[in-house]
């Protein structure tokens, strides 16, 4: 930040579900990253013009709510349990903000997500400016904090990568339990209750994001969540499950054959898979970047849809043209930490950039072959593979931290055979 600059982060709100209902409270991700504080409608400054270093502002203590809602830190509480320099009632923010911006030069904050602090902030700005003849200065410059605070985050310390190793493990149990139910009859609705009840009885808050449980042709559908229909025999269930464990998401994906036996069709739809997730992960390494890892695996995808007769041609012309995204839509990886889709440029001064230790990211490709793909045959269409493992790039490689969970053809027959 530089001397003489505040930066304001403001913590997430309760958010209302239906009539006098709200959803679980889940700290906004920055505010999490910064505090630990992990209650609703706190106000977090950093100063350096020197001020108290760290000020938290909270909401105060309330018996008679807190027999409704539950515990709350309150003032005292903020700096005794949460190592605040200092904390006052939330209802003080605004009026202390107004007389905080005459004393800094630069103010660090998210402008867009609070109309009320932003125009506190620009009107006592213009109030200042408007008094310059008698010596008063406004502050130069509002900046985006996430500029620093999102590299702050895509680099994982050791502590972090202790929390996504244990989350990775809680997953890892989930879905071993739910491809022991990946038989036909069963409802994918019946996975997903036992994939989320295993992140809770190991201790995690619950799914990282909403649960996917396609079966058939659902997994054609990258985003499916409605998880309501029946498994059938000789047919595949597409897993999309992470749990959240402190804050940081997992993010697995594993394909499975119903009833413990790949069929033809859907053996070798999941073999190219497979081989172009294994040399995507070839490419996980210092110095190498995301665009390297996702055209390795595009290059094998194509490969696979040629030798499969889905695509025909030569395959470096087939990539050029961009032919695979009729079956393949999305990228390779994504950034991975609090977030699911975590924070981090993606790309230095217009080039990608080379991947460092310390950044966590996932390696997912798949296939997709609809229902109403009309170029696809017959035999391939309704079905859906995606392979995805979430990677710690090291001094010499990378970490596979979904590594103890199958995903050879073999290995997840006889996973789901186990009773």
């Amino acid at each position: 930040m530089g001397k003489g600059a505040v930066a304001i982060f403001l913590g997430s709100s309760m958010v209302q579900r239906s009539n006098d209902t709200d959803f679980p409270f889940r700290q906004e991700s920055d505010f999490w990253y910064l505090t630990g504080f992990d209650h609703p409608g706190a106000v977090a400054l950093l100063r350096t013009d020197g001020g108290p270093e760290y000020t938290l502002y909270v909401e105060p203590r309330d018996p008679a709510t807190e027999i409704w809602t539950g515990y709350r830190p309150g003032v005292d509480g903020a700096v005794r349990d949460h190592a605040a320099d200092e904390a006052h009632p939330r209802s003080d923010f605004l009026r202390h903000l107004a007389d905080l911006v005459g004393k800094v030069d630069r103010i660090h904050h998210v402008l867009g997500r609070n109309a009320t602090i932003d125009a506190c902030i620009t009107g006592a700005i213009e109030d200042l400016r408007r008094r310059s003849r008698q010596g008063t200065e406004a502050p130069t410059a509002i900046l985006d904090p996430r500029a620093i605070l999102h590299e702050l985050r895509l680099f994982k310390s050791p502590e972090e990568l202790d929390i996504m190793r244990r989350a990775a493990a809680i997953s890892a149990d989930a879905h071993t339990a739910a491809a022991r139910l990946a038989h036909p009859g069963t409802y994918e609705y019946e996975l997903q209750a036992i994939l989320e009840y295993t992140f809770r009885r190991r201790g995690a808050r619950g799914p990282a994001y909403t649960t996917i449980v396609g079966g058939g042709s659902n997994a054609t559908v990258l985003h499916y969540v409605a998880n309501d229909s029946k498994l059938t025999d000789e047919s595949l269930v597409l897993i999309d499950a992470g749990c959240e464990l402190e804050g940081y998401a997992s993010d697995v994906t594993r394909t499975y054959p119903v009833g413990g036996r790949f069929t033809g069709t859907g053996r070798a739809l999941y073999e190219v898979v497979l081989s172009a997730q294994l040399a995507a992960l070839d490419q996980c390494r210092p110095g190498h970047t995301l665009v390297q890892v996702h055209e390795a695996a595009v290059r094998r995808l194509a490969e696979g849809l040629v030798d499969l007769e889905l695509l025909s041609g030569d395959v470096e012309e087939i990539v050029s043209r961009e032919e695979h995204k009729a079956y393949c839509m999305h990228n390779t990886s994504h950034w991975l930490g609090l977030d699911s889709h975590d924070v981090g440029a993606y790309r230095r001064e217009g080039s990608p950039r080379p991947l460092e230790p310390g950044m966590v990211f996932t390696v997912e490709p798949g296939l997709y072959i609809s229902e109403s793909t009309a170029q696809a045959g017959s035999r391939f269409r309704g079905i859906g593979v995606r392979i995805e493992d979430d990677v710690v790039v090291t001094e010499d490689g990378h970490e596979n931290l979904n590594a103890a969970l199958p995903k050879t053809p073999d290995e997840l027959e006889a996973l789901v055979s186990e009773r």
